[in-house]
Order: structure tokens, then C-alpha cells, then sequence
């Protein structure tokens, strides 16, 4: 296994969650089956990211676009989360996990809602791993949702146009109480975005592995993570003003 330096791991992970589907087919079982396995891979990848201090996972679980997929995979993927959750909160709690989630939760029935309610109250007191779910999101949904937001304030004279900058913006998306991730990693070995983070991912190293999500382990994470801690992140700059500046 690749070793890691356990001095710079990333704080803030983020996965893109691909392969559930085709890794079940390439062992001709249902879809359901490789959403299952995936099920068990969160649960292994959130354990060694607590483990070797992680201070944030954001996993990418059900996308905006993902409701248009066939509505009986949806109502089956959205059972899996609930019953996934009643099974993993008192586990998530034990470990000092922290539970949150971002996106547009309001679209989800009501008992889904109200489990991932439950689950952010349960374990919102705890400091260790802050385990974030991006669920019924989507990146260009959360930049429009947060200029309508910041629209709002402006028309009821809680702020002005010209008080806009990077800063001020952040606070109003999903993740504002939240870093941006170090390392963004995509399974499955699709080469592109899907709408996660757009805003958040400026700066994040990237890291695509051909790897299924079911069957991503411990040796999957350390390639990234090592790949992660032998890059220069420059942030614009050159070289010589990073050195100079560490």
C-alpha cells in the first residue's frame, strides 16, 4: 500500500461517488445491488478518513439530475437512505462523527427528510469527522439559489450590490460553514465535473481513478491522498513565492 505523510492529510475531502451501477452489471446484478455495496464503502471510506484525521468527507450521494432517472430506482435508492441511516447514525455518533447535509432537501418526501433530520440532531454535538452528504444537489443550483438569496437582502435593504465579493458570496451557498475541499476524487474514471462544488472546486487538486465506488479501499484513498501530498499547490503564484512563503 502507498504510504501517506499523516502531517498533511487534506482537510477536506470530497467524492464523487460513480460506479455503483456498472460495477453491478459487470457482475450481472441489479442496480440496486451495486447501490447496496456502495452503502458499505461509505461506511469503510468514512472510517479511515476519521481515523487518519479528515476533518471533512463530502460524498456526492444523489445529484439534481438524478431524479429524472427511472422513479422506481429513485424510490429504491431513496429507501436505501433511510434505512442506511437508521442503521449508521448510532455508529456515526460512537465515532464522534458529524453528520450534515447540503442541496435542496426540500424536494425529498418527508420521511427522508425528517431521518437526515434526525441524524444532523443526534450528532451535531460531536468534533471529530464532519461527514457531509450532498444530496438533491447540484453546483449551478446552489450559485443561483445563493444570488437569489443575496438578492433578497439587497431588496430588503439588508445589504448592497457593491458589498459583493468572493467572501460575502461564499456565505451564502450550501457550504458556508464549511472549507473548500483539498482534494476532489471521481471513481469510476468518468472525466468530468457532474455539477458538484463548481464553486468550491476552484483550487482543489483532482484525482480520477477507473476504480468502481463499491469497490474503492484504503489502498484506492492513500494513491489519492499521496498523489495529493506530492503536489505544489500554487495558487497562482510561482514556485519561488511558495517556497518563500512556507
Amino acid at each position: 500500500m502507498i504510504p501517506i505523510d499523516n502531517s498533511q492529510i487534506p482537510r477536506h475531502i470530497a467524492i464523487i461517488m460513480d460506479g455503483n451501477g456498472r460495477w453491478a452489471k459487470n457482475k450481472s446484478l441489479p442496480r440496486l445491488a451495486g447501490h447496496r455495496e456502495g452503502v458499505k464503502t461509505v461506511r469503510r471510506i468514512t472510517g479511515i478518513c476519521s481515523e487518519i484525521g479528515v476533518e471533512v468527507l463530502t460524498l456526492y450521494t444523489f445529484s439534481e439530475e438524478n431524479w429524472n432517472r427511472p422513479p422506481g430506482e429513485v424510490t429504491a435508492l431513496m429507501k436505501l437512505l433511510v434505512s442506511s441511516l437508521r442503521k449508521e447514525v448510532k455508529e456515526l455518533d460512537k465515532n464522534n462523527v458529524r453528520f450534515t447535509v447540503i442541496g435542496n432537501i426540500k424536494k425529498m418526501d418527508a420521511s427522508v427528510q425528517l431521518e437526515l433530520q434526525e441524524a444532523i440532531n443526534t450528532t451535531k454535538n460531536n468534533s471529530g469527522l464532519n461527514l457531509n452528504l450532498a444530496l438533491s444537489y447540484g453546483g449551478r443550483q446552489e450559485i443561483l439559489n445563493a444570488v437569489n438569496l443575496y438578492s433578497k437582502d439587497i431588496l430588503n435593504g439588508k445589504t448592497k450590490i457593491e458589498n459583493l465579493d468572493e467572501s460575502v458570496f461564499s456565505k451564502y451557498l450550501y457550504t458556508r460553514n464549511i472549507q473548500d475541499p483539498d482534494l476532489l476524487i471521481r471513481t469510476g474514471g468518468e472525466m468530468r465535473i457532474s455539477n458538484f462544488l463548481l464553486w468550491q472546486i476552484a483550487y482543489s487538486e483532482l484525482h480520477i481513478t477507473n476504480t468502481f465506488w463499491p469497490a474503492f479501499d484504503r489502498g484506492d484513498l492513500y494513491k489519492a491522498i499521496s498523489e495529493f501530498q506530492n503536489c505544489e499547490r500554487r495558487f497562482g503564484k510561482i514556485s519561488e513565492q511558495v517556497k518563500h512563503d512556507s
